[in-house]
């Protein structure tokens, strides 16, 4: 029997045919540090490999994969052993196969082809016919050993897969899996999502179409199914690592349990995988867990699951994004409290994390990132933005005026800030340049805000840009409006309110208030005028510091009108004005509670200190609308 005929007949049992575990977790298990050659253990200590085979041949694997991963030029290269791969190569079919027979298993040896460690061009120096080269010379060397199929694994790149499935094609005509892995957002790490990469595999000569390494089993079940999708034609491999790895106590951990692998391999099968194994953190446990519940007679996996059916055996999280946190919360009709910080004017970033850091410590929900506020000149805001999200855990809410972009501009910032996980923007004409650092600066813009939500939630969260052009997937942008619930013209702002809603808007950021009732008054003219106000409006919060402070933004700043009682207390409280303005924002606070569903806190002169304690207060009374 040939080896696709033996394929085939375990296929016809109605289970996937069971491959092994991770040969690198098991070496390392066994004494063998990370700075060593594993692939050249097949010749220094062939027993300590065969011994590995061994254990997931008794585990019940039906495929073992010969310990040769890095076993190319390239990377057999860093260790000063390249001109030893085809022996190197050959050792370890030989090691495989005298594992197979000192057992009596009828396992067949797979070839392990892993990335050559080098990436190709464009986005390396590696040209592709060198590519083919190294893949040739290893394959050739598995081959003649006598591999029975190969597996070109853990790959990221579809040209690289391309040039190692051609090589193995000039030199064989054994069965070949070809398999993916992809990170924590479903992606190759060159951006590949898993239908586009199973689509292109498809049109390449091979059997198996595989996903490998990646997260745990719940990942590569999702991924499973979006590919399975892509291309149902095609036969699927999925060898998952038992979970993310974790550092514990200084050794590489994961946490999946040989039972929890036992139950994704009954998923696997009903979703139609026709090999399943494990890679990264598994073991002959892993293994011998997955046969065990691949011979359950009374297993759910019989027969494989319909491509369009919404049953599967266990929870597949979807492969649409999450909402935001802060869009989950407003969702949850929670009062939230979100501050503004400015970025800095130069490149030190230290103490604007070291505000936000503060900040989230006293309960902010979401710290927003200005842009050039006041037309002055400081750094981009989705660098801080990405900053806060990624060293301090908090979400963070990105301004983005369209005054001084044109279209190109506004559309390319918009995926940078996508692309760097900031999907909460708020959509602001922006300060006119008259007013900064620059004032014969240009000002001039392509679209104002109601005209940028339009597109953001119609064309980019649709996966088009304006033109109607396909930008490869939708965006998940959570999307803000400004507001001010003190407009001198109200019936003006209602209606430009009502198209930034008709437009797709998500949240509305306020002008600061300072008058809780002319808040309300607003809100209840405007529902009088347009039915029930549903868009959550986080109304603005500006602690005041002291009189000039007052002067200033009373007769400087457009839409802020302070009134005559706020004032007077302010500057009659001398050196204590600070806290007095504390004093006045909780209080304002409260008495917007039941109005609106958030806070939007605008510390003055960078007084992080005093928005933390204005939160505190805040946060000591409930604030629920």
């Amino acid at each position: 029997m040939d080896v696709r005929e033996q394929l085939e007949s375990w296929l016809a049992r109605g289970r996937p045919i069971l491959a092994d575990g991770a040969m690198g977790t098991m070496l390392h298990m066994r004494g063998v540090g990370f700075d060593t050659c594993f692939d050249e253990l097949n010749s220094t200590q062939p027993a300590l490999v065969e011994g590995i085979h061994r254990a997931y041949l008794a585990a019940g694997a039906q495929i073992i994969e010969t310990n040769t991963f890095g076993a190319n030029h390239f990377k057999l290269g860093a260790h000063g052993l390249e001109a030893r791969a085809g022996e190197i190569n050959a050792a370890a079919c030989e090691v495989a196969r005298r594992a197979i027979r000192s057992t009596g298993s009828e396992a067949l040896v797979a070839g392990s082809i892993g990335p050559l460690g080098v990436r190709l061009a464009p986005y390396g120096r590696v040209k592709p016919a060198q590519a083919y080269t190294a893949f040739r010379e290893q394959i050739t060397a598995l081959v003649d050993a006598g591999a029975d199929l190969l597996v070109i694994e853990t790959h990221s790149d579809l040209a690289e897969v391309g040039e190692a499935v051609r090589a193995a094609r000039a030199v064989t005509a054994i069965p070949i899996i070809a398999s993916l892995t992809f990170t924590r957002d479903d992606r190759t790490l060159l951006g590949e999502l898993p239908a586009r990469a199973a689509a292109a595999l498809a049109k390449m000569e091979i059997d198996f179409v595989g996903a490998n390494c990646s997260g745990g089993p719940a990942q590569l079940l999702r991924v499973l199914q979006q590919m399975r999708r892509a291309a149902p034609e095609l036969r699927f491999s999925v060898m998952p690592n038992a979970g993310w790895p974790e550092r514990v106590h200084g050794r590489i951990m994961y946490p999946a349990t040989p039972g929890y692998f036992a139950d994704y391999a009954r998923a696997f099968c009903q979703a139609g995988a026709s090999i399943v194994g494990g890679c990264c953190g598994t073991t002959p446990e892993h293994i011998a867990a997955m046969r065990l519940a691949l011979s359950d007679e009374e297993g759910p996996c019989l027969e494989s699951e319909p491509l369009d059916s919404a049953q599967t055996v266990l929870p597949v999280v979807s492969s649409i994004p999450a909402p935001t946190q802060f869009a989950s919360r407003l969702a949850e009709r929670r009062f939230l409290i979100s501050v503004e910080m400015d970025p800095p004017r130069g490149l030190a970033v230290q103490k604007i994390l070291a505000g936000a850091h503060l900040l989230a410590e006293a309960g902010a929900d979401v710290i927003n990132v200005a842009d050039s506020p006041m037309a002055r000149m400081r750094m981009s805001p989705w660098a801080i933005c990405q900053l806060i999200q990624r060293e301090l855990g908090v979400e963070s809410v990105l301004h983005f005026p369209t005054r001084g972009r044109n279209m190109l501009r506004v559309q390319g910032d918009l995926l940078a800030a996508h692309a760097l996980g900031v999907r909460n923007v708020f959509i602001v004409m922006g300060d006119p340049t008259a007013i900064g650092d620059y004032p014969e600066a240009l000002d001039n813009f392509d679209i104002v805000p109601s005209g940028l939500i339009r597109l953001i939630k119609h064309g980019f969260n649709a996966g088009v840009d304006q033109a109607g052009a396909d930008i490869g997937e939708a965006t998940s942008f959570f999307v803000g409006c400004a507001l001010n619930l003190g407009a001198a013209d109200a019936d003006q702002e209602m209606s430009v309110l009502q198209r930034k809603i008709h437009a797709g808007a998500d949240f509305a950021l306020t002008q600061p208030v300072f008058d809780a009732e002319l808040a309300a008054e607003f809100i209840s003219r405007f529902q009088s005028r347009y039915g029930p106000l549903t868009l959550p409006i986080l109304a603005g919060i500006l602690p005041l510091y002291n009189d000039r402070h007052v002067a200033f933004l009373h007769n400087e700043v457009p839409g802020i009108q302070i009134p005559d009682a706020i004032r007077r207390t302010i500057t009659s409280a001398g050196e204590n004005a600070p806290e007095a303005g504390v004093k006045l924002a909780v209080e304002l606070l409260q008495a917007l509670s039941g109005v609106v569903q958030g806070a939007y806190i605008m510390p003055a002169l960078g007084r992080y200190d005093l928005a933390a304690e204005v939160i505190e207060h805040a946060r000591s009374v409930t604030l629920r609308r």
